[in-house]
């Protein structure tokens, strides 16, 4: 190849496969995804070693992409749930997995993943990193971090979660100003208390350009982590926060030198009245590079409801310019979640990504509800099953209540809005007895 990565052929002007593959099933034209990869405003995370990977494209013009979180850990280490879980959310259009486990046989398990899954897979290191060397955390060295790097690299992970962002000085930062939650980020806690306890710098942040050498080798997307998210509504929007988001705005800057590609990672929990603003911010200070969004949360409250809470501000959150949400489910919190809880989660994070789409004018996005809005005005079931998100559902609600008359429900029967108005505007008598 006369290229290293997607986005230095698209700025020498190299119409990839990958590009053209992934600007087939979105809303751009070849040239116009080219352009916005070159521009570092779109990305499409295809690791060179992964080689039944259907390319996808996330950023600036694209439908919000989602994600699905999944793992073995050490109460939960069944492979043979969570490779059925990678099937179930593929045939649930889920666009990436992000394999997040920390226990046991993490190389074997994310191997499977990749051999099963089409769509891009994502990792955190870090997380592998205390299952690989099965070590205590302050024993497992700077160099043993990167070696897992590259490892996953080599493997064909497409995009990748660092947290170089809270260096030395964000976490003085940190324990300056303090936080209700303190550090919520699982990668974000570990890193803080490795750097605590072992007096050095963050070895995501000291051997970036390390990290850079792999990613540009084998075209690993970073997605830089917000290790320093807020954990409850509380703390958001604070200094630490904003800090280190300064720092990731940097770091963009200098993967694109090097022409990695680069997403940047979003709040957890947070107020309704400050998304928007926060996109904005997030945009700006680190150049338009894609958002990947967790949430956002908008209120504390709602254990076992999360993905409720967690769709009401993604779709806030995407409206105003998020690219990608990772799904939330029931179970956030609370436990590991299982096929239920993801599938709930799937379809919340889904109804979030595509209410954004319709807000922010992407081109064909309200096709689909057109569609749909017309088969409710026929009064077509099997056509209003077929288009709607999750077909099971609403079929399995109607089955389980049949009306006297097929062309209404059990909620209005002979008064449904929708059979009276046809009826009239068609010239018929109106029969309500």
């Amino acid at each position: 190849m006369n290229y290293t990565t997607q986005m230095d052929a698209a700025r020498k002007g190299i119409m990839t496969p990958e590009i053209a593959q992934a600007a087939a099933s979105d809303a751009l034209s070849p040239q116009e995804l080219m352009a916005q990869v070159a521009a570092g405003t779109a990305v499409i995370p295809a690791n060179k070693n992964h080689k039944n990977l259907k390319p996808t494209a996330i950023g600036k013009g694209l439908t919000t992409k989602i994600n699905v979180n999944l793992g073995i850990s050490e109460d939960c280490c069944n492979f043979d749930n969570e490779i059925d879980k990678v099937k179930t959310a593929v045939s649930m259009k889920a666009d990436a997995i992000m394999d997040l486990s920390c226990f046991g046989k993490t190389r074997e398990f994310r191997k499977l993943v990749i051999e099963t899954s089409p769509v891009m897979l994502g990792t955190v290191p870090i997380y592998d990193a205390i299952g690989f060397y099965d070590k205590n955390l302050t024993d497992i060295t700077a160099e043993e971090f990167l070696k897992i790097v590259e490892i996953q690299a080599q493997d064909g992970v497409d995009f990748m979660t660092i947290h170089p962002g809270i260096n030395r000085e964000t976490a003085r930062r940190f324990k300056k100003t303090g936080r209700l939650t303190n550090i919520v980020s699982r990668g974000g806690s570990l890193l803080f208390a490795w750097m605590e306890l072992t007096g050095n710098e963050n070895p995501f942040y000291e051997y970036y350009d390390k990290i850079l050498d792999i990613f540009e080798k084998y075209d690993v997307t970073v997605s830089l982590g917000d290790a320093c998210r807020p954990g409850c509504i509380n703390d958001a929007t604070d200094a630490v926060q904003i800090e280190e988001l300064i720092v990731l705005g940097e770091l963009t800057k200098r993967a694109w030198e090097r022409n990695v590609q680069v997403m940047i990672e979003g709040p957890g929990h947070m107020a309704l009245n400050e998304i928007a603003a926060n996109m904005l911010l997030m945009k700006k200070l680190c150049h338009g590079a894609p958002l990947y969004v967790l949430g956002p949360l908008t209120t504390d409250i709602a254990p076992g409801y999360d993905h409720i809470t967690s769709a009401i501000g993604g779709a806030l959150a995407a409206a105003s310019g998020a690219d990608f949400l990772c799904y939330v489910t029931p179970a956030e919190h609370l436990r590991l979640p299982d096929m239920d809880d993801m599938k709930e989660g799937i379809i919340a994070v889904r109804i979030a990504a595509h209410s954004g789409d319709i807000a922010k004018g992407i081109t064909g996005a309200t096709d689909i509800d057109y569609k749909m809005s017309t088969a409710r005005k026929n009064l077509d079931w099997e056509g209003m099953f077929n288009l709607a998100l999750d077909p099971i559902k609403p079929r399995r609600y109607r089955e389980s209540s049949q009306p006297e008359h097929e062309d209404s429900c059990t909620m209005c029967g002979k008064l449904c809005a929708v059979r009276t108005m046809n009826s009239v505007l068609s010239g018929k008598k109106v029969d309500l007895k």
